[in-house]
């Protein structure tokens, strides 16, 4: 359970049934460093399993950032094999909360660069307040993105404009990143939370099963091996077994809400 878990470098707070993880390094600017990394791990496997837990909110410590970028003080003296598995370790954590069966929003309310960017990425919807910018400067210290951001830029912006990022180092602001398709809102600093906390109460009222299998057939569009048509129909298939599509259609027949189960 998630309140049984004491963090270093995060902090997770579950409210009506929605979970917060605030990446907690002020000082820092909230930078991802390798603790950071798996607690963020922890927190989202554990999430996932918890049925208290209807959907996640991940945003920064502080007015200023998300998340920064990397720690590039543990970049010091790494090795080609060192940096090889820094990189995988970054892939299965954010792949985790791609893959979270609950609905995960970035609420981005500062910087957003590098891992950070990376980080809110990996979210399923982004929200940027006002002073959000976002940008990969990897090539800046002759590195490339790590952490899922060469390929997840692409599928959000396309080849073209993430090429020119990656390549220049420029950052996005909010209304660029709305304009380009890289968040889904941009609020004001003091309705960032309660715009992802409006969403996640959207989405809340639907069928989970259905949510689950809607993250799930999404994500087989970009993986390799997959057919996604097949995969969808598959899935659809598979709906018609739950209680939550019984629910669902006896409802729409006799014009009412329909009471989904939440576990």
């Amino acid at each position: 359970m998630i309140k049984e878990v004491t963090y270093e470098n995060i902090l997770a707070t579950v409210a009506n049934g929605i979970l917060t993880i605030t990446i907690n390094r002020p000082d820092k600017l909230n930078a991802l460093n390798r603790r950071t990394i798996e607690e963020i791990g922890v927190a989202i496997e554990a999430a996932a399993s918890d049925p208290s837990i209807e959907g996640i909110i991940f945003t920064g410590s502080g007015p200023k950032a998300f998340v920064a970028g990397a720690d590039i003080s543990e970049f010091s003296n790494v090795s080609m094999e060192d940096g090889r598995k820094m990189s995988a370790d970054g892939h299965r954590v954010f792949k985790a909360i791609e893959q979270c069966p609950k609905p995960v929003i970035a609420a981005v309310n500062g910087f957003a660069l590098g891992g950070g960017c990376e980080l809110a990425m990996s979210c399923h919807i982004r929200v940027a307040s006002e002073n959000a910018k976002f940008g990969q400067p990897e090539v800046n210290l002759g590195l490339i993105p790590g952490y899922g951001g060469t390929q997840r830029l692409v599928q959000l912006i396309g080849k073209s404009k993430a090429l020119e990022l990656l390549m220049t180092a420029d950052m996005l602001n909010a209304q660029d990143a709305l304009h380009f398709g890289l968040v889904n809102y941009v609020t004001t600093a003091d309705q960032l939370i309660p715009k992802c906390e409006e969403l996640l109460n959207k989405i809340r009222q639907k069928s989970p099963k259905a949510i689950e299998e809607i993250i799930n057939t999404v994500d087989a569009f970009f993986t390799d091996g997959i057919n996604g048509f097949e995969y969808e129909a598959n899935a659809f298939g598979k709906c018609f077994g739950t209680d939550d599509c019984k629910e669902g259609i006896q409802a729409f027949l006799e014009k009412r809400k329909a009471n989904f189960k939440r576990s």
